[in-house]
């Protein structure tokens, strides 16, 4: 039987909301991985030193017993050197969101140029750059249009560690190959489906995110990246959970569910492919070198036998889709140590 042994996985991208669906999502994750990058943007955002260590101690308390590591984020916002230089041993790095690009984002950032001295003030004091990277145009074009910005940033502050953040084209493949100090998260899902699997037949609305799936090509470009453990890519899930009543209804919440079948879907993904060995730097080893990390120990053992991915998963007045709902994985997490 086909089996794979992957040395502390990292999801360098991940939702964990707060409150109740915190309680119900943080053990899923937690389980299988070994530390996973905590998205700032909640209501309020996490934009100040306090509440960066009050969300950590909330996520610390919901994720039980499990082996990890939550790599805590700040909103980006007009910070002073003193409060960066208070922060930095406490955060992985800054998330920036374009002002109402995506969910809670409302207090984003309006202008890109008018923020240029934080900018250098994280230059100097090496702390990364995390970007929700979308305009406000057309759709299919927001993350096409921001790839300017991208290459605006990586040569103005060329010693400033810049993640794109959930790339989705095969233009920001091409970007992150062009600047030693741009890298890149993929998700799950836009190795996996493209627009057409979204609203092409009836709208699934539990594929809808943001970024939107694209094309074909794009899906491909992504892929054959992943599927070579490129050095600048990381695995970055952006499982983003809603309450069922947030996705199948009128104005559908963004976001795709996928923390607790993303390894065993992914080992079918490049078991599919013949890539199975390329695995372990996608899902850890790229990360750890590009962040620095040395994540806890954790072994995790996938083996080629199938799971059952439940249709929805409840708790603390919770519903929740995942991918694949319903869905037998050929894949299966087998053991954890």
């Amino acid at each position: 039987m086909k089996e794979i042994t992957i040395q502390s996985p990292l999801d360098m991208h991940l939702h964990l909301r707060d409150e109740e669906m915190l309680k119900l999502v943080a053990p899923l994750t937690a389980e299988t991985f070994a530390g996973a990058v905590i998205m700032p943007n909640l209501v309020p955002p996490v934009d100040n030193l306090d509440s960066l260590h009050a969300y950590k101690e909330r996520i610390t308390a919901a994720q039980g017993e499990h082996k990890f590591t939550p790599y805590m984020a700040m909103f980006f916002r007009d910070y002073t050197e003193a409060e960066l230089a208070a922060a930095k041993e406490h955060m992985i790095g800054i998330k920036l969101y374009p002002a109402g690009a995506t969910t809670n984002s409302e207090a984003g950032v309006k202008a890109i140029d008018a923020v240029e001295p934080v900018f250098k003030m994280m230059e100097e004091m090496e702390i990364p750059l995390m970007v929700h990277g979308e305009t406000h145009g057309f759709v299919m074009d927001r993350e096409k249009e921001f790839l300017a910005s991208y290459e605006y940033l990586a040569k103005k502050f060329p010693k400033l560690q810049i993640t794109m953040e959930h790339i989705t084209t095969a233009d920001a493949v091409d970007l992150m190959g062009r600047y030693e100090n741009l890298r890149a998260t993929v998700t799950l899902q836009h190795l996996i489906i493209t627009l057409d699997d979204v609203a092409g037949g009836l709208l699934n609305p539990h594929l809808f995110c943001k970024p939107i799936a694209k094309r074909p090509e794009d899906r491909e470009a992504l892929l054959q990246a992943a599927l070579a453990a490129n050095p600048s890519l990381m695995f970055g899930s952006d499982s983003a959970p809603h309450p069922l009543s947030k996705k199948e209804c009128c104005g559908c919440a963004a976001g795709v569910f996928t923390a607790p079948l993303a390894l065993p879907r992914l080992a079918q993904l490049f078991d599919d492919h013949g890539k199975l060995d390329n695995l372990q730097n996608f899902i850890s080893g790229n990360a750890q070198r590009l962040y620095g990390l040395t994540p806890l120990e954790k072994k995790v053992t996938l083996k080629k036998t199938p799971s059952q991915v439940p249709a929805a998963y409840e708790g603390f007045g919770q519903h929740v889709v995942p991918m694949h709902a319903g869905e037998e994985l050929p894949w299966s997490v087998t053991e954890i140590n």
